[in-house]
């Protein structure tokens, strides 16, 4: 069964920072890329970022370029999503995902509030 935890969201000022992370089980992560997508109120989920298997390879929205960066630790099961020079655009409920095929699994996502 995989599961996809978030945890490290909150509250911060605009100018700050958080760092993201997801505990994942359930799959061989350590050959899997996952991702991060956000909501905000009212708007459609996003991308923000995607990390490959190895954490070589990384890919970033034009929105969060230069200010988040995503990692990976394969013995810990953790990717991770630092979060810096943070805007209160940013403001929304993050979530971690993994593709297996044509499946999508997601985390129930954590609330990150960006207060100007």
């Amino acid at each position: 069964q995989v599961t996809l935890v978030e945890s490290g969201g909150g509250l911060v000022q605009a100018g700050g920072s958080l760092r993201l992370s997801c505990r994942a089980s359930g799959f061989t992560f350590s050959s899997t890329g996952l991702g991060w997508f956000r909501q905000a109120p009212g708007k459609e989920r996003e991308f923000v970022a995607t990390i490959n298997w190895n954490g070589r390879s990384t890919n970033y929205a034009d929105s969060v370029k230069g200010r988040f960066m995503i990692s990976r630790d394969n013995a810990k099961n953790t990717v991770y999503l630092q979060m810096n020079t943070l805007k209160p655009e940013d403001t929304a409920v993050y979530y971690c995902q993994m593709n297996q095929g044509s499946i999508n699994y997601w985390g129930k996502g954590i609330l990150v509030t960006v207060s100007s």
